[in-house]
């Protein structure tokens, strides 16, 4: 059961949570488990094959933790590829490698796999970069809902994900600059346009009320061209990265 204790009704205006996270079938969860290394998730970006390709920064104490990452990370079950962007982090002269390092990785999975939606669906607009350490996730978030019944949503978005979740922090937020009704300033007329029309067809609820394929066919335009705004629009709403075109 979710713990959500923290007293929130103290606070005023939108509120920001950092919430502790285990849910299945999730590749990052399953790898910093079983190794000694943690990954800050940072952008995502949608394939032509209903997957999504995320941003990663792995980071642990020696450079061999750091190669059990990638190698399990690349023998998971939930990853579709690996590639690695920053080259190997070797130390001079023979030097102990224990220490600080890091490497980039951009790694394919199924976005089925991910809280992303399903938080955004309970209310929960995501805030900042995702810390994964031990087999738990961090999300910071934005609650942009009626706080009564955070603890209702929270039951409800274990219960949809199969998910153990843990509120850890709880604060206000000052001027609601990252509320969800400022950040849809950010998009594009036809952004806004296939976003609504999903969040209007329950698109996000669970079980889900539509598929892309009819989004795709209401607004007679292909699916990969819904994929590609809808996925821009999320992206621009959860923070994760900031585009350059719209």
């Amino acid at each position: 059961m979710s713990n959500a204790s923290a007293p929130t009704s103290e606070l005023t205006g939108p509120t920001r949570l950092t919430l502790k996270v285990w849910h299945p079938d999730c590749w990052t969860l399953e790898v910093t488990e079983n190794v000694d290394a943690g990954v800050t998730a940072h952008t995502v970006y949608n394939t032509p094959d209903d997957t999504v390709k995320g941003h990663f920064t792995v980071y642990a104490d020696r450079v061999e933790d750091i190669d059990d990452f990638v190698c399990a990370t690349e023998r998971s079950r939930l990853t579709d590829s690996v590639s690695e962007l920053s080259p190997r982090h070797e130390f001079d002269n023979g030097a102990s490698n224990v220490g600080n390092t890091t490497r980039e990785l951009m790694v394919e999975y199924d976005p089925e796999n991910s809280m992303t939606d399903s938080l955004l669906s309970h209310g929960f607009v995501h805030d900042a970069p995702v810390r994964v350490d031990d087999g738990w996730e961090y999300w910071p978030v934005i609650d942009t809902a009626d706080r009564a019944d955070l603890r209702e949503r929270l039951d409800s978005l274990e219960a949809a994900n199969q998910a153990e979740i843990i509120v850890t922090k709880v604060t206000s937020v000052a001027g609601a600059k990252n509320h969800v009704s400022h950040q849809l300033d950010k998009l594009s007329n036809r952004q806004r346009e296939v976003f609504e029309l999903a969040c209007r067809r329950d698109y996000y609820a669970w079980p889900r009320e539509t598929t892309t394929r009819e989004l795709a066919d209401e607004l007679d335009i292909s699916k990969t061209t819904l994929l590609e705004h809808l996925r821009k629009a999320e992206a621009k709403l959860l923070n994760q990265y900031a585009e350059s075109t719209t």
